[in-house]
């Protein structure tokens, strides 16, 4: 049993906000849409739910027309980005809405709420005031309202977006738990972020998104290890993949006059010609023998330090796994771990990957 869309397209003014969007996901299963701020998201789940109507397309649910319901009679329930509580109402009173607004028996709505509570951690504080909770407990009541719903599909909009980084830490791991849960085998879960690490460590499916279409859907390690486009490959990496354009000559890889790679084994049989070659920020390091570059920016997260490079033309991101210092326009001696290197042709798509070498 499965909701699958069919060539859903949606353009209220000079833009597509949905481009031909196709897919299918079934019962107990995950999926994340990944994309940047305005590639769809959004879109996408309002109009699953049914607040914007598409200009053409197709919307099935177990093989019945989900796109002519009314909004009021879809099974869907959704959490916004910012979170929707009544504050005049208690925990219990918040979560068990939904429920007398369907006329449910007070016995039914108890043991749902209760359930819904205990799914999402918050058993004992039925009686609390909305003000009183914190803004992830906050969060967990509007997923509760969702879940309590017992809906066949359940939408979350980058519901973690308005809290603080361990918070969001602490949440992400706590929805993975409740979203593989047996009592979540019979919903289909929509979950959309802007962030890379957000949706690989939620697992499941992963929907990448951009200008209203998706570019490409697989697992988590498929899309990660396999990007099958350039903006793929950025939108999935946290800092974006870096991208530099190059020459393949007598089995060389020539950036520039100065910066020539040997061809890694991945890359083997590569014909002669230009490419988009592309390194995440983890296989550009220093090195005392590598290529000179200047440091425009030294960025400091965490234990780690982003070094923001230039060599004539190429600007690169580089990482190292310790806090350092750089002053800027400090020339600095780079390398190149092309076991890490990812070739894309002129049209941006994927030739070569360090796992599946060449396509």
């Amino acid at each position: 049993m499965s909701l699958i869309a069919s060539n859903l397209s949606f353009k209220p003014g000079n833009e597509w906000h949905l481009d031909n969007v196709c897919f299918e996901m079934s019962r107990g299963q995950i999926y994340t849409i990944l994309g940047r701020t305005l590639s769809g998201k959004t879109t996408l789940l309002k109009t699953l739910a049914g607040l914007i109507s598409p200009d053409k397309g197709t919307l099935t649910l177990d093989d019945r027309d989900f796109g002519s319901i009314p909004v009021w009679k879809r099974e869907v329930a959704m959490v916004y980005q910012q979170f929707i509580n009544y504050p005049h109402l208690s925990v219990y009173e918040n979560i068990a809405f939904p429920l007398k607004q369907r006329r449910l028996q007070s016995d039914q709505i108890k043991t749902r709420v209760m359930k819904a509570l205990q799914q999402v951690g918050l058993d004992g504080f039925e009686n609390r005031k909305i003000q009183a909770l914190s803004g992830g407990q906050q969060q967990r009541v509007a997923l509760a309202r969702s879940l309590v719903k017992e809906a066949s599909v359940i939408l979350l909009d980058e519901p973690l977006v308005n809290l603080d980084y361990k918070l969001r830490e602490q949440l992400r791991e706590e929805f993975r738990n409740i979203f593989s849960s047996e009592a979540s085998k019979d919903s289909i879960l929509i979950y959309s972020s802007t962030d890379p690490v957000e949706a690989m460590q939620l697992g499941g499916q992963i929907f990448v998104m951009d200008e209203g279409r998706i570019l490409q859907q697989g697992t988590s390690k498929e899309v990660y290890e396999n990007p099958n486009c350039t903006k793929v490959a950025q939108i999935t990496n946290d800092p974006a993949m870096n991208l530099f354009a190059g020459r393949v000559e007598d089995g060389k890889i020539i950036l520039s006059p100065e910066i020539v790679l040997e061809l890694p084994q991945h890359c083997k049989g590569l014909a002669t010609g230009s490419y988009i070659f592309g390194m995440r920020a983890a296989g550009i390091t220093l090195n005392q023998t590598g290529f000179p570059f200047s440091v425009e920016l030294s960025e400091i997260s965490g234990s780690e330090t982003f070094l923001h490079l230039r060599h004539e033309m190429i600007g690169v991101v580089g990482l190292l796994d310790s806090v350092q210092n750089f002053n800027t326009g400090e020339v600095v001696r780079v390398q190149f771990d092309t076991l890490q290197l990812y070739v894309f042709d002129q049209d941006e798509q994927l030739v070569s990957s360090p796992y599946r070498g060449l396509e």
